[in-house]
């Protein structure tokens, strides 16, 4: 069985042919956000439809980590370690405690409420970057069906907790991550629900005080869609797709992909040297080793 499609030579040293792709769990009805806890040697995901975030552990498997969820969606670790999660339930962004309490990082804009966050990153001065489309207020599959407030942003929670629209040309943002230096940011866009609207990667630059310019399309995903990504420290980007995960050098260019039965809608690096790539598949978790090692933050 192939596990790996080479579209660029460059890809061969990127994968392992001798690690294959391996099904951890199954039995869910939409995999989403993971997210790694190399301290407590664990991986943390979204059922969405399920309303319940579950943790994966070497050695042990599936268990539930809270349920209900709010129908969180996608998760990362500020820089004291501390889960953020995106609740379409709830339209908003919570920080989990360590002693674990819930603090609201945001639910509003503008005195609107939130449509339903989706993906989070944060930065290196702690800043909070989040999207915000509607598909979790579209149907009362992934949360609460409800009318729309506000457009579908991306926002920056600053340190001191003040909230700004800092992206507003998108039809639905929805993955985000920053290049390794943080001088890129990467933001998809897959289109609102129910319509055909364009369907890509774009990328701005980060100038002095975090402001954003540029913003041009930098890569398609086909087949699929860049639902979730995450990128190694060589700065390349590992995205969701329609037949795996796919890599797409700093430059633009498809170096290759992972072949994953199951439509993918995340990923995230973890294991030992961050080195290990987990991926949300619909109704599974998979992970393969790779020969790449992720941006650890943190």
């Amino acid at each position: 069985m192939a596990f790996f499609e080479i579209v660029d030579p460059a890809f061969r040293s990127y994968v392992l042919f001798n690690a294959p792709v391996k099904q951890l769990a199954t039995g869910f009805d939409w995999a989403e956000g993971p997210v790694w806890f190399g301290d407590a040697n664990c991986l943390l995901f979204s059922d969405i439809p399920n309303n319940r975030i579950m943790r994966w552990t070497p050695g042990v498997g599936i268990t539930t980590f809270r349920q209900p969820s709010n129908y969180a969606n996608g998760h990362t670790r500020d820089r004291e370690g501390r889960l953020v999660s995106c609740e379409h339930g709830l339209r908003r962004v919570t920080r989990t405690e360590l002693d674990g309490s819930i603090t609201v990082i945001a639910d509003g804009y503008q005195g609107k409420r939130l449509n339903s966050p989706n993906d989070v990153v944060v930065a290196s001065d702690g800043a909070i970057w989040f999207t915000d489309p509607h598909y979790g207020i579209a149907s009362d599959y992934e949360g609460f069906k409800a009318e729309q407030e506000l457009p579908c942003n991306v926002y920056r929670v600053d340190p001191s907790g003040g909230i700004d629209a800092v992206i507003t040309d998108f039809n639905c943002p929805n993955g985000l991550a920053f290049s390794p230096d943080e001088s890129r940011l990467y933001v998809a866009d897959t289109g609102r629900i129910f319509q055909g609207d364009p369907q890509h990667i774009r990328a701005f630059d980060v100038g002095t005080n975090w402001r954003l310019s540029g913003g041009e399309v930098f890569h398609r995903i086909e087949p699929g869609a860049a639902d979730g990504f995450r990128l190694d420290t060589e700065g390349n980007i590992w995205s969701s797709a329609a037949d795996g995960v796919h890599c797409v050098a700093p430059d633009g260019r498809l170096l290759g992909k992972v072949l994953v039965p199951e439509l993918v809608s995340n990923v995230c690096f973890g294991g030992r040297a961050k080195q290990q790539l987990f991926i949300t598949a619909t109704t599974s978790l998979y992970s393969v080793a790779l020969n790449r090692n992720g941006v650890q933050r943190p």
